[in-house]
C-alpha cells in the first residue's frame, strides 16, 4: 500500500485493512486466545500494535484502561474496541464475537462430556488433578496482579480491607467495586497520585502511531465522535437485545423458573463483574452453590478447570454453570438440550452488556483520553480485586484440600472453615507441586493442568 503524511510527520498507510482481512485476523486471535486476559491481550498487542501496527500504543493502553474500568472480561471488550475503531459497529461486532464463540463452542462440547462421562474412573481421576492446579493457577494469578496493583500501603490496605470484608462480612462484591471505586476518586482529589494513574507507559519508550491514530489526526474516522442522539439509539438497541430474552423469558415460564432465574442473576453479574473472572467467581460459586443450589463446589472448580483449557474469556466458567442448571431442571425438555439451552442464554446475557459498554462508551472515551480521575478509580478498583481473588483462592483451597467445610463461628461471623480431620493429604501434595511448579520453575498453565490431571489419574487409581 502507498502512504501519505499526516500533519505530525509520520508516515501511514492510506486506507484501513479490509474488513475481510480484518475478520481473519480477529479469527486467528480468537482461536489462540488461551492464557488468560494477561494472554490474550499481549497476543492482541503482538497482532495489532507490533505486527501490523493497525493501533498505536497510546491508544491501545487508553482502551485497555477503559475496558478494565468496566464489567466483564477486558480482553473480549479490547477486542470490540478496536474493531468498532476499524470498521465501525460491524467490525465491533466481528472481533467480539470471534473472541467468543470458538471458546463457548468448545466449552459446550466439554460440558455435555462432562455430565455424560464424568463418573467414569478416568474422568474422575482426570479432574481430581485438574482442582489442584486450579487453585495454583488462581494463586499465580493473584501473586501477578497484586504485584501490579498494590504499589503503596494504601492499595494494600484497600485489598486487605476487601478480603476482610467478603470473607468474615460476606458483603456483596458489587458494593466492594463501588467502594473501592468511589474511595479511589475521591482519593485522587485529595492526594493525586495515590492510586495511580495514566498508562503506566515510559516516558522514554518509543510510541509508534498505528494506522488508526494517523486516521483519527486527519479526521477521517467520523464514526468515533460522540452524541447524544447516536448514544440514545445504541442504548435503546442494546437494552432491547440484552434483557428482551430475559424479560420474555418471565412471561412465558414464570419468576421461578430456571430459565429466568439464569437470565436475571447472569444479567445482574454482567453490571457488577469488575475486575474479570477470577473476581467475580468467589460470588458466583457461592451464589450458584449455595443459594440456587445449581452445582456443587467441587463442579464449580471442575468447570474453572475447563474454563482454563479453553481459549476465549476465562467468564465461559459461567457457561458451564447455565449449562449444568438446565441440564438438572429440564422440565418438559431433554436434559441435554435444556442444559445447551442454559449455556446459550448464560452466554448472551454475559456477553451482550459488553458490546453495549462499548459501543456506547468508546466515543466519549475517545474524547476524553488522560482523565486521570477514571485511572485512580481503577487502580483502587484493581487493588479491591486482589483481595477478592485471596478469597477466592481461600475458597477454592478449602473446596480442594478438604472433604467437609462448613461455617464456623468466629466473633459472632459465620465464615466457612473446615474440618481438619477431612484433610485429602493427595489433593494438598498436588496443589502444592502445582504452586511449587507455577510460581518456583515458571511452568505453563496449559503444562501444568496436563501435569497435575495425570498425576491425579495416578493417584486414585493407586487409592482404588
Amino acid at each position: 500500500m502507498t502512504s501519505v503524511t499526516t500533519d505530525r510527520g509520520l508516515d501511514a498507510p492510506r486506507a484501513l485493512p479490509t474488513l475481510a482481512e480484518a475478520t481473519r485476523v480477529w479469527a486467528r486471535i480468537g482461536l489462540l486466545s488461551f492464557g488468560g486476559p494477561a494472554g490474550q491481550i499481549a497476543l492482541m498487542h503482538k497482532e495489532l500494535v507490533e505486527e501490523r501496527r493497525w493501533i498505536g500504543e497510546e491508544r491501545f493502553l487508553h482502551a485497555l484502561n477503559y475496558c478494565m474500568l468496566l464489567p466483564g472480561p477486558e480482553a473480549q471488550q479490547l477486542a470490540v474496541y478496536i474493531g468498532w475503531l476499524m470498521h465501525r459497529t460491524l467490525g465491533g461486532l466481528i472481533a467480539g464475537l470471534l473472541f467468543i464463540l470458538p471458546g463457548a463452542a468448545v466449552m459446550l462440547g466439554l460440558s455435555i462430556l462432562y455430565v455424560l462421562y464424568r463418573d467414569a474412573p478416568l474422568v474422575e481421576g482426570l479432574f481430581f488433578g485438574i482442582k489442584a492446579a486450579v487453585l495454583a493457577v488462581v494463586i499465580e494469578a493473584g501473586i501477578r496482579i497484586s504485584r501490579r496493583a498494590l504499589r503503596n500501603r494504601a492499595m494494600v490496605m484497600i485489598a486487605f480491607a476487601a478480603f476482610v470484608a467478603i470473607f468474615l462480612f460476606k458483603v456483596p462484591f458489587p458494593a466492594i467495586v463501588l467502594g473501592a471505586g468511589l474511595l479511589g476518586w475521591l482519593g485522587h482529589r485529595v492526594r493525586p497520585g495515590m492510586f495511580g494513574g495514566g498508562t503506566g507507559r515510559s516516558d522514554t519508550a518509543v510510541q509508534d502511531e498505528g494506522l488508526v491514530d494517523a486516521l483519527l489526526a486527519q479526521g477521517r474516522l467520523y464514526h468515533v465522535r460522540p452524541s447524544a442522539g447516536r448514544a440514545l439509539r445504541v442504548l435503546a438497541s442494546w437494552l432491547a437485545l440484552w434483557l428482551g430474552p430475559v424479560l420474555l423469558l418471565w412471561l412465558w415460564t414464570g419468576w421461578d423458573s430456571v430459565w429466568t432465574q439464569l437470565g436475571s442473576f447472569f444479567s445482574t453479574m454482567a453490571v457488577v463483574t469488575f475486575g474479570g473472572a477470577y473476581a467475580v467467581l468467589a460470588y458466583v460459586a457461592q451464589a450458584a452453590v449455595d443459594t440456587h443450589g445449581w452445582l456443587l463446589a467441587g463442579e464449580m472448580i471442575d468447570g474453572l478447570g475447563l474454563a482454563e483449557t479453553t481459549p476465549g474469556p476465562l467468564i465461559l466458567v459461567l457457561q458451564f454453570v447455565g449449562f449444568l442448571a438446565g441440564y438438572r431442571a429440564p422440565g418438559e425438555l431433554a436434559p441435554l438440550l435444556a442444559g445447551s439451552l442454559g449455556a446459550m442464554l448464560t452466554v448472551w446475557v454475559t456477553f451482550a452488556p459488553c458490546f453495549l459498554w462499548i459501543f456506547l462508551g468508546a466515543p466519549y472515551v475517545e474524547a476524553l483520553r488522560g482523565n486521570q480521575a477514571l485511572s485512580a478509580a481503577l487502580g483502587a478498583i484493581t487493588a479491591a480485586v486482589v483481595g477478592v481473588i485471596m478469597n477466592l483462592a481461600l475458597w477454592f483451597g478449602l473446596h480442594v484440600m478438604f472433604r467437609e467445610v462448613r461455617p464456623a463461628a468466629f466473633l459472632g461471623l459465620s465464615p466457612d472453615w473446615p474440618v481438619l480431620t477431612s484433610l485429602d493429604w493427595r489433593a494438598a501434595l498436588l496443589s502444592a507441586a502445582a504452586m511449587l511448579a507455577m510460581l518456583r520453575f515458571k511452568l505453563g498453565m496449559i503444562p501444568t493442568l496436563a501435569a497435575c490431571a495425570a498425576a491425579g489419574l495416578v493417584l486414585t487409581r493407586l487409592a482404588a
